[in-house]
């Protein structure tokens, strides 16, 4: 038994079929959570005006003798500061931000005893980390940006 279908009603069923598979990739990345999705910074153009002065700190880094470094350990990470300063005067924040799952992301301020700041293992997440470090010592301003695979 053969079912005959007509070239109009082939058509209306193909458009049909169109618009429900787009309506369900609609449905799915505006209400599903899962498909959470979400700009990269909430005040976006604000942070653009302020873009000019991040690459001017960065620059300012770059020029020390020796900049910040990240360096991996099997416990944690290692975050090594300029030796040409007192540890005493670096002050500061560390960012950790993660694009994936913005819940994780954390920071905490830079109290240095020596050049070193330590990280432990249990506060990183495999996976890509946007590190941002703005430091500061004698009313200088410093920024590092690294991207990190843990």
């Amino acid at each position: 038994m053969k079912i005959k279908i007509s070239w109009p009603v082939g058509i209306v069923v193909a458009i049909v079929a169109f618009m429900v598979f787009i309506l369900s990739f609609v449905y799915k990345a505006t209400f599903v959570s899962e498909y959470d999705h979400h700009l990269v910074s909430e005040e976006y153009y604000k942070d653009e005006l302020h873009y000019q002065e991040e690459i001017d700190k960065l620059n300012k880094g770059v020029a020390l003798k020796q900049n910040v470094a990240i360096e991996k350990t099997a416990e944690g990470l290692v975050i090594n500061f300029p030796t040409e300063f007192k540890p005493e005067a670096i002050t500061g924040t560390v960012f950790f931000k993660r694009l994936s799952n913005e819940k994780i992301d954390f920071n905490f301020p830079i109290e240095l005893k020596t050049h070193q700041l330590f990280i432990k293992d249990e506060k990183l997440v495999d996976g890509r980390w946007d590190v941002k470090i703005e430091w500061f010592v004698n009313n200088d301003e410093y920024l590092f940006k690294e991207k990190l695979m843990y």
